[in-house]
């Protein structure tokens, strides 16, 4: 059966559709010798299908992991400065997966990595809407830092939604937040804090969608449930809270 190219590598678990389609305009892909266009349909059971030369492998067994990121870890597969990368820390799972979505250097905790590239396509996608909670350690001018934050909808021009704020700790200068956003603007929690005249401690990602940390060890990895990769796949992730 046909389909578009950028599926079939996504399928197979190289890449992201995403990057799919930019394998595809640098000229990587062939099919049955010529170079592919951006747009180009083709059927793995009948096609050759090369990227840099190398036949395209089978549809990869779908595999959903749920990663404690640490600090210190950059969010990508490789980094051409050197630096640790989650994929360091899932080598061991036993196929290539891909992160979805982003937790900057500094920040922590749960990252979901897979090699469904249909999946991965459907939750980084705007509409999708999908809610992530951090925990949040800030210090400064906490009084009132709650609805502070929670009033925040613009960044440097930039229109966000409201994020739900809520106080889990307070001292006189301290204090920890749970604060679950729909978006995920670059570095949008630490720039809502700036803005606010909060400094970050930490902060650690908790909730995403249908999925939990819990105490899952911090720099280890393990396979999601039938159950959760289920409420995953099925879960109507553009519901507003």
């Amino acid at each position: 059966m046909e389909e578009r190219l950028q599926k079939l590598l996504s399928a197979a678990g190289l890449c992201s559709r995403r990057a799919a389609e930019g394998y595809i305009t640098a000229g990587r892909v062939t099919v049955n010798g010529e170079t592919a266009e951006l747009g180009r349909r083709a059927d793995p059971d009948r096609d050759d299908i090369r990227v840099d030369g190398k036949p395209l492998s089978p549809q990869a067994e779908p595999v959903y992991l749920l990663l404690n990121k640490p600090r210190g870890y950059v969010t990508t597969l490789s980094d051409e400065q050197g630096r640790r990368t989650v994929a360091d820390l899932v080598k061991d799972c036993g196929a290539r997966v891909y992160p979805v979505g982003r937790l900057d250097l500094d920040s922590e905790g749960l990252l979901l990595m897979t090699n469904d590239g249909a999946l991965m396509q459907r939750l980084l996608h705007p509409s999708c809407e999908v809610s992530k909670t951090y925990q949040v350690s800030v210090y400064g001018p906490v009084a009132g830092a709650a609805a502070r934050l929670a009033a925040v909808t613009d960044l440097e021009g930039e229109a966000i939604r409201p994020a739900r704020v809520e106080v889990l700790r307070q001292t006189a200068r301290t204090a920890e937040l749970a604060i679950t956003i729909h978006e995920g603007k670059n570095r949008q929690i630490r720039r809502m804090c700036a803005a606010c005249g909060l400094t970050v401690k930490r902060l650690r990602r908790v909730r995403e969608h249908t999925l939990v940390l819990g105490d899952l060890p911090s720099g280890k990895w393990r396979r999601l449930t039938e159950q959760e990769t289920a409420a995953l796949k099925n879960q109507e992730l553009g519901v507003r809270i």
